[in-house]
């Protein structure tokens, strides 16, 4: 089965519209042969992703945390933080990693995501 591509434009949009539509395509939810046991052959590719909108509310409350696996090892970072560090494609990439199932096909999903500053 041949990549079919889906392009969607993050200008002017929020965060979580934009990874709520990758992740939906990223399933194949939008294919007739949606299957839940195949990563779906399709690449999503999020264009103007420095253009979207983020609320100043959420730059200053918005946490991620992780744990490093030893004691004491609480890590969180805010999200303009992240924002300064690592960029837009970052954010976009962890929100949408969240609305993906937690099981062996994410990371295999994610791979057929591509982000243009």
């Amino acid at each position: 089965m041949v990549n079919q591509p889906h392009i969607i434009d993050a200008k002017g949009k929020r965060l979580g519209r934009v990874a709520t539509e990758a992740a939906h395509v990223l399933l194949g939810k939008d294919s007739a042969d949606f299957a839940r046991n195949h990563v779906a052959s399709v690449t999503v590719s999020i264009v103007n992703a420095k253009e979207m909108s983020i609320d100043e509310k959420k730059l200053k409350q918005k946490i991620y945390v992780h744990y490093t696996g030893h004691p004491g090892g609480k890590r969180e970072e805010v999200l303009s933080h992240l924002l300064l560090k690592k960029g837009m494609s970052e954010v976009i990439k962890r929100a949408v990693y969240g609305m993906l199932p937690a099981n062996k096909l994410r990371k295999k999903r994610l791979s057929n995501l591509t982000i243009e500053e």
